[in-house]
C-alpha cells in the first residue's frame, strides 16, 4: 500500500509549506517568535480548504471542517517538528 492511499503526501505537503512559512515569519523583522504557530496553523487551515476545492487527490478530508481541522494540525507540526529538532539537536536559536 503506498503513501497516497491515506492522503499522507498531501499533508506532508501541507506540513512543508507551514515550515517555510514560519521562516519566514522568523526572520521578519516586524514579527516575533510567538507568532510562529499562529501563522504555520492559519496558513494549514488555508491550504487544507485549498487541497479540499482543488480536488487534490488522495486528500484525507471530504467536507470544510475537517480540511481546516487537517491544515490546522499539519501547520502546527511544523512548529512541533522544528522544536523536536531543535530539542534533540542540542539547542541553537532556529
Amino acid at each position: 500500500m503506498d503513501m497516497t492511499s491515506f492522503g499522507i503526501a498531501s499533508v506532508a505537503a501541507i506540513t512543508v509549506i507551514c515550515y517555510l512559512v514560519g521562516l519566514v515569519v522568523k526572520v521578519s523583522p516586524w514579527s516575533n517568535d510567538k507568532y510562529i504557530p499562529i501563522a504555520c496553523g492559519v496558513v494549514g487551515g488555508v491550504l487544507g480548504i485549498v487541497a479540499l476545492y482543488t480536488g487534490l487527490p488522495q486528500f484525507p478530508a471530504t467536507d470544510p471542517l475537517t480540511a481546516v481541522s487537517v491544515g490546522i494540525v499539519s501547520g502546527l507540526a511544523a512548529t512541533g517538528i522544528n522544536q523536536a529538532v531543535k530539542q534533540l539537536g542540542g539547542g541553537g536559536n532556529g
